[in-house]
């Protein structure tokens, strides 16, 4: 479980077998999965739901924009760190850099820009209030 606190969450997440290509390293688009995983869980840690909030709120959040590099290969049995940290927060915009790591050596790393959107409407619908404090404490 992250610290409530800290602005950088961290996850770790084993490599298996499905997440290998033919080479025998995880393949590129699995890497966003993890990052996913990483942000799903921070956001869970600070008491975000975000089931409870399309439920009650109608609220969903989508990524609009990514931007990945990747630096060196993840291999079969691998134990990844995820490192996530806020960089900015906007009227209905949450954007994160994200890095994936084995024993501190950096592998990849992404800045991904998740958007507030309208359940119905699929249109960009601002933060909850409650959800925007939590970020706001937490954010560098």
């Amino acid at each position: 479980m992250t610290d409530p606190k800290s602005p950088e969450s961290l996850l770790q997440v084993r490599v298996y077998y499905e997440d290998t290509d033919a080479g025998g390293v995880v393949f590129y688009a699995n890497y966003l999965k993890f990052l996913e995983r990483a942000r799903t869980e921070w956001l869970r840690d600070l008491g975000v739901n975000q089931s409870g909030l399309a439920a009650s709120e109608q609220r969903l959040f989508v990524v609009r924009s990514l931007d990945m590099s990747y630096r060196k290969p993840a291999r079969l049995d691998d134990l990844l760190t995820i490192r996530s940290r806020i960089t900015k927060l906007g009227r209905a915009s949450i954007h994160f850099a994200q890095r994936a790591e084995r024993d501190g050596e950096l592998l990849a790393e992404g800045n991904i820009q998740v958007c507030c959107v309208d359940a119905i409407r699929m249109r960009p619908a601002e933060l909850p209030a409650d959800v925007r404090a939590k970020l706001e404490f937490i954010q560098e």
